[in-house]
C-alpha cells in the first residue's frame, strides 16, 4: 500500500482502477443498468469535466485562501522555494487544469445538444437550464481567458520563469493576483449557475 500512495503516478492509477472496478461491480450487480451508448458517453464526459473543473478551482482556491495570505508572514529567505518551485508546478496544473475544464465543457454541452443554446444564454429556446448553464459557461470562458492570457503571462514575470527588471515584476505579481481574486469572485457564481441547471431546472 505504500508503494501506491507515496507515489503521486501510483496513486492515480490506483484511483483509475479503482474506479473501473467499480463500474464493472455495478454492471453486474444492476443488469441492463449501464450501456455504453451516448448516455454513457455524455455520463463519462462530465465527469472528466468535473475531475478538471476540482483540479483547477481547488488550486484556485488554493492560491487565494492558503498562499496569497500566507506570503507576507512567510520569512523572505523561505519565499524562492515557494516561486522557484512549489508555484510553478502549481501553475501548470491550474492552467492544464482551466484548459481541461473549458474543452471538456465545451464537448459535454456539443454532446448535449445544447452547445449554442446555452452560448446564446437560452435566448434562442427560453429554456431556464440553457440559461443557467449559459451563464456557468460564458463566467468559465472567461475565467479560462483570465488564466492563459493574464494570469499565467504576468506568473512568469513574476516568478522569474521570463526575464524582467524589479519593477515589472512587482507589478506583474500584483496583475496575477488582481485576476486571481476576479477569478475567485467569478467561481462562486460560475458554480452556482453549472450547479442549478443540472439540479433545478
Amino acid at each position: 500500500m505504500a508503494g501506491i500512495l507515496t507515489n503521486l503516478r501510483n496513486t492515480v492509477i490506483a484511483g483509475v482502477v479503482l474506479t473501473v472496478i467499480m463500474i464493472v461491480v455495478l454492471m453486474s450487480w444492476h443488469a441492463g443498468a449501464f450501456a455504453f451508448d451516448m448516455a454513457w458517453a455524455t455520463f463519462f464526459m462530465r465527469w472528466l469535466h468535473v475531475l478538471c473543473g476540482v483540479m483547477w478551482i481547488g488550486i484556485l482556491w488554493y492560491f487565494n485562501f492558503v498562499q496569497i495570505p500566507t506570503m507576507p508572514s512567510i520569512p523572505d529567505e523561505q519565499k524562492p522555494a515557494i516561486g522557484k518551485h512549489i508555484a510553478p508546478c502549481a501553475l501548470f496544473w491550474f492552467r492544464w487544469g482551466a484548459m481541461g475544464t473549458i474543452v471538456t465543457g465545451l464537448l459535454l454541452a456539443w454532446m448535449s445538444g445544447y452547445v449554442i443554446d446555452a452560448i446564446a444564454l437560452g435566448l434562442t429556446d427560453g429554456v431556464p437550464k440553457h440559461t443557467a448553464i449559459g451563464i456557468g459557461m460564458w463566467l468559465g470562458a472567461i475565467m479560462w481567458f483570465n488564466v492563459w492570457f493574464i494570469i499565467w503571462p504576468n506568473q512568469k514575470k513574476a516568478l522569474g520563469i521570463v526575464e524582467a527588471d524589479a519593477d515589472t515584476k512587482a507589478a506583474s505579481a500584483r496583475t496575477a493576483m488582481l485576476f486571481s481574486r476576479t477569478n475567485t469572485l467569478l467561481s462562486i457564481p460560475m458554480l452556482f449557475a453549472m450547479v442549478s441547471a443540472q439540479n433545478i431546472y
